[in-house]
Order: structure tokens, then sequence, then C-alpha cells
């Protein structure tokens, strides 16, 4: 199991678990393991986002990958796709994301991307962490001439930017449609506006002032009421929400109503399948994804595949099965067609292209699929006991009566907490106050057993 690495990189309190001395460690020894893959010195691409903490991680990532002899790219305030883009448009051999994603300020963290533009596999992480962990941190160490060097190319921002132009270069876009962009005043604050001008839409921009410390802070894609109430007073045709480092989006339509990665999913996939762009006829998505996308999928003849949570699952899974489309509830949505990661902008403008193409209301789109209410339920356990609820035969039992009392209208998912001490409960039904209930009484049956 690894240390360090989580399902979306390392993600600590800036400064103080995510100490500079750390950050230094974790990128002499990404230098080594990278250089050790890719049989040469590496040039490494590094964007961050608009928290405080951003350039004091940068300035130690920095002297880490300098100081094994790699040569860096700085790319200044930059949203995650973007630097995905970048590694492989600029043959980089990897790329590095300064981020916490969603999370509030005081949180900071590191993605790596391989020269792919794909997030760093397991394995790759593992080794890093064995370098980390093994006291010969120090022995990595350039000398001479051998020191690596750095560069800022805050200009590369628009490489990416003209990258999404020409994608929808030829959308034709009505006078009267018009939306509102939550920037969550982070890394997509000045390249999303950027895009949208150019292309000619008639947008206003929300939460694009970042100040070091405002990013998500009531804004974004885990902050949607602002954006709800934004779009309905000045009778908006849509608006779009991003997250800190622009990987996610999600969407509030023309009657207030929230539209999450899963109406996206299934949105799109009508589009793509339409197209012929829908490879083999499938949609990849966790298994936190609603049931309603399931028999969406079912209703539709389109193939539902299903993987762990984590975006970084769903895109291994649609890279050995060449399918096209993937992604998260959260907003995370991979159109592989495009980036190998999510991407907020790319995702937002396939929905207006998508609604523009259909002639069509963005509150249109619920019709097609019906989301399940979902209710999520924490049990607190013993640390040592929270993966013990598979083999407890009355608990096994109690879920087994929950499913056959469903028959296919509603489902239990139970998660165990990769880092706290928690069994995860989730049901899914159609009555909000009968799943509310017996989840609860699933979780307090788990807290009771495994105590």
């Amino acid at each position: 199991m690894k240390k360090y690495f989580g399902t979306d990189g390392i993600r600590r309190i800036a400064n103080t678990e995510l100490s500079p001395e750390f950050v230094y460690k974790v990128a002499k020894a990404g230098a080594y393991v990278l250089a050790k893959h890719n049989n040469r010195t590496p040039t490494i691409l590094i964007g961050r986002d608009t928290r405080l903490s951003g350039t004091l991680i940068e300035s130690a990532m920095t002297a880490g990958f300098l100081s094994y002899g790699a040569n860096v790219k700085l790319l200044g305030v930059i949203p995650t796709p973007a630097v995905a883009y970048l590694t492989r448009k600029l043959n980089a051999d990897a790329g590095v994301v300064i981020s916490a994603s969603h999370n509030t300020f005081e949180f900071n963290g590191i993605k790596f991307f391989s020269n792919k533009g794909m997030k760093i596999s397991d394995e790759i992480e593992e080794e890093i962490e064995e370098v980390i962990d093994s006291g010969k941190i120090e022995e990595l160490t350039a000398e001479n001439e051998k020191i690596g060097v750095s560069e800022i190319h805050p200009e590369y921002l628009y490489d990416y930017a003209e990258f999404i132009v020409d994608i929808f270069k030829n959308i034709n876009i009505p006078e009267d449609f018009s939306i509102a962009i939550d920037a969550a005043n982070g890394a997509t604050y000045k390249v999303a506006e950027y895009i949208f001008k150019k292309l000619g839409i008639n947008y206003k921009i929300l939460n694009n002032e970042p100040d070091g410390i405002n990013i998500n802070k009531n804004c974004g894609s885990t902050h949607l009421d602002n954006l709800k109430k934004y779009v309905l007073e000045n009778k908006l045709s849509l608006g779009v929400a991003y997250d800190g480092d622009g990987d996610r989006c999600l969407a509030i339509d023309n009657l207030g109503q929230e539209i999450d990665g899963d109406i996206l999913l299934a949105t799109l996939s009508a589009s793509l399948k339409k197209n012929n762009k829908l490879n083999n006829n499938a949609i990849v998505a966790t298994v936190m994804s609603n049931l309603g996308l399931k028999k969406y999928c079912k209703n539709n003849c389109i193939e539902f595949v299903e993987t762990k949570v984590g975006d970084r699952y769903v895109l291994e899974e649609m890279l050995k099965n060449n399918y096209s489309l993937g992604g998260e509830q959260s907003g995370h949505i991979i159109l592989l067609d495009y980036n190998p990661t999510g991407d907020g902008i790319l995702t937002s403008l396939m929905l207006i292209k998508t609604l523009l193409e259909n002639n069509i209301n963005s509150s249109d789109i619920r019709n097609n699929i019906t989301i399940y209410p979902q209710v999520l339920v924490n049990a607190k356990v013993k640390q040592e006991k929270k993966y013990d609820y598979f083999e407890d035969d009355e608990i096994k039992e109690e879920i087994k009566k929950l499913e056959e009392e469903f028959a296919g209208d509603g489902r239990v998912l139970i998660r165990t907490s990769g880092t706290e001490p928690l069994v995860r409960v989730m049901i899914e039904g159609n009555e909000v106050s009968y799943i509310t209930k017996k989840a609860k009484e699933l979780a307090n049956l788990i807290e009771k057993k495994l105590n």
C-alpha cells in the first residue's frame, strides 16, 4: 500500500505536512525514477494553481529537480489538463501539477504526469516512495556541468488555449445564448475567459480574482449555489463551474438544476454516438456513478463499464479497451480523442456544442436520464477492523436483504476509506427519507460490529 501518494497524487497541508524539505525529496526521487525509465536526463514541466503556497512548493520542487540534474520549464498558473497537453506537445519527459484540486487553500499537492500526458501509474508512484524512504536522496546529486537549469514559460498557456479553440472554432453561437463561468478563483481564471472570448460566446465570468486564499471558497464545482442564483437571476442559458485546478466541470441548467458528471456522460455519449465517435459504444465510469446512468446506458444500448473510484482507473480502462468517453460523477470527464485527463473547459464546450447542434435548452438533457437520490453515511470503526465488513455474516445478510428489496430499483455500495477509520455506506433508491433511514441503520450495525 502506498504511503504518500493517494488516488490523485500527494495532498497535504502546505508547509507543515507538505513541507519544502519533503517536496524537495519527492522531486529528487521523481527525477531519478523518471530518468531510469526514460534512459535520459529528464525535462520536466511544472504548473500550479493559484493557492498561496504554490510558489513555495514550486521553488522546492524546482530545486529538487535541478539538484538531481533534470531540466525544468515553469509554466506558472495553468490548469491541470493544459499541463497534460503540453507535456505531450513539447515532448517533455514528465509534467508536474502543484495543486490540491477542489480543496481549500491551506492544502496543496503534487501530481505527476508521464510523457504521454497521463497520470503516472501506481507502480511508478511506489518506486518514487521507495527512493524517498531509502536514505539515498543525498547521493542523487548532480555536480558541475550536470546541474539542471530552469526556464520560465507562461506563454505556453496560450498553446493550450489555441488547441481548445481549434476544436470548437466552427460552432455557430446564437446571439441569445449566454452563459456564466465560475472559475473557482483557480487555475482557469485567465485562460477560460480568453477561450470563450475567442470563440465569440456571450459569457459572464465569476470568481476570477484569485488572491491566494479564495480558491474554491464558496465557489467552483463544489459550491454551486451562487452560480445557480446567478443563472436564474440573469436568465442565462447555462452556468459552468470548474474546480481549483480545472480538471472538473459541473453545470447549472437554465432552470437552476445541477448537471453532474453522470448527466454529462449521458449527454455527451448521445452526441458522440450520433456522430459515430463513441468508440466501442461504451461509457467508462466508477462504482459511485448513479444507478440512473447504468439504466440510461441499458435503455440506449450503450455498454456501461465500471471501475473503482479515481479518474486514473477510468483512464486505464479506456486505454485498455480503446474507449473514448469516461468519467466520474464529480465532473472529471475524459474525452480521450482530445486529452487523456479530465478537462473542465473542454467538457463545458463539448456540452455547449451538443446543446446548440441539437437546438435544445440545457434543462432538456435531464429528460434522457433519471437520477436516483443517493445517501452517504460514514460508519466510524476501528482502523484494524475497517476491512472486515465483507466477512461479517450479519452485515452481509443485511446488505443482501436491502438489495433484494430494491429489486433493481436501488442499490447498496459499501466502501472503505483509504486514509481514515471509516466505512462509507451509500444507498440509492426512489425515496430519500427511506434510503436515509436504511443507510443510518446499516452504518450503525457496521459501527456496532467493527468496534
